[in-house]
């Protein structure tokens, strides 16, 4: 008994040492061509600005991301792909569906094609699409995009169509384009710096990445809810949490002010927050001590996420070799982003701190 034990020991003991030898990282190739460049741009999301942040701010933000002259921009959006199939599984999903999906039954109406059909009209379109598209091609690709639901897409070419072409036919009903109208107005970044950056470097489409598969609903009981999210938040109650905020909250206060919203962009992006991040959040919640390891939970979503948004990107590149990707993604994700796309072979890591300045 005691030998087994000891045995025991012994084996987690070196499990815990054990440091793989084959480093992916270390082997990049080159391969021949252009090399795949990724830019992991960390953002707030700006759905949580306050309502008098006036977002003309972003300007020169915009101006700095236009110059590295990113051929391809991936967002932290569903795809209507992944949303699809999380609606054949409401059980598991019909939160996630209700608070990451949008519906395209009113594309699909219109142009009488549902998601998949959609999906694969898009891609074929694109495929052979011409050098100076009309504007009636540009407005049926965009009610190709809302059908699919990739209404960043869709707005993309909205954007591109001349203020006087922006209206209803080819696809596009008047409540399509009434739907495109309101898009202009979400305080997210995808609309506010995506799709404008896409629009006016000339791409014709962004890339949604999200992820939320690895989503699980609450427990049925209550009590165990509670003391989930007690458990976290209790984790979350530390020093680097506490400067995080503090940080954010000063850097916030001082958007309007000449050079602001650079400041802002600056901070997020620096090599300290993802640390941070780490010691505030999710290194916190890792040894929170709840018996039923509630932190634990959560740190496992966290990585699956991040893992597969990183899946999707990688993906992405895959298919296009060569592409200047820019990956636009809430903050707390970028440490991860870039820790895992770093392993890619095929991928090259482009700092953001030179761009910011």
């Amino acid at each position: 008994m005691i030998a087994a034990v000891a045995a025991l020991a012994a084996s987690a003991g070196y499990a815990q040492s054990y440091r793989p030898s084959f480093h992916p990282d270390a082997l990049k190739g080159p391969p021949p061509g252009k090399p795949n460049e990724v830019m992991v741009l960390g953002t707030p999301h700006l759905s949580g600005l306050p309502k008098d942040v006036d977002l003309a701010l972003l300007a020169p933000l915009l101006d700095r991301l236009a110059a590295w002259k990113p051929t391809g921009i991936a967002t932290e959006d569903l795809s209507e792909i992944q949303c699809d199939t999380l609606r054949r599984y409401p059980a598991r999903y019909a939160d996630t569906v209700k608070s990451y999906c949008w519906d395209p039954a009113p594309a699909a109406r219109a142009t009488g094609l549902d998601v998949p059909a959609a999906t694969t009209e898009a891609e074929r379109v694109l495929a052979t699409w011409p050098a100076s598209p009309s504007a009636a091609q540009r407005r049926r690709l965009a009610a190709v995009f809302l059908a699919a639901g990739e209404r960043g897409s869709a707005y993309v070419q909205w954007l591109r169509l001349p203020a006087t072409e922006r209206r209803a036919g080819d696809g596009l009903d008047e409540a399509l384009v009434a739907h495109l109208g309101q898009y202009a107005a979400r305080r997210n970044e995808t609309a506010q710096i995506a799709a404008a950056l896409a629009a006016r470097l000339g791409l014709e489409r962004l890339w949604s990445v999200d992820d939320h598969s690895a989503d699980t609903p609450d427990d049925p009981d209550p009590a165990v809810n509670k003391a989930a999210g007690q458990a976290i938040m209790a984790a979350w109650r530390n020093p680097w949490s506490a400067a995080r905020h503090t940080e954010s909250d000063r850097l916030t206060k001082g958007l309007g002010q000449p050079g602001g919203v650079l400041a802002l962009y600056r901070a997020v992006n620096a090599p300290r927050e993802a640390d941070l991040a780490y010691r505030g959040d999710f290194g916190a919640a890792l040894v929170e001590p709840s018996p039923q390891q509630f932190g634990r939970n959560y740190v496992g979503y966290w990585e699956t996420r991040n893992l597969r948004m990183v899946a999707n990107i990688r993906e992405v590149l895959g298919r296009y070799p060569g592409m200047r990707m820019l990956a636009i993604v809430g903050a707390s994700h970028k440490g991860y982003y870039e820790a895992y796309l770093n392993q890619m072979h095929d991928v090259r890591l482009v700092d953001t701190r030179p761009m910011l300045r």
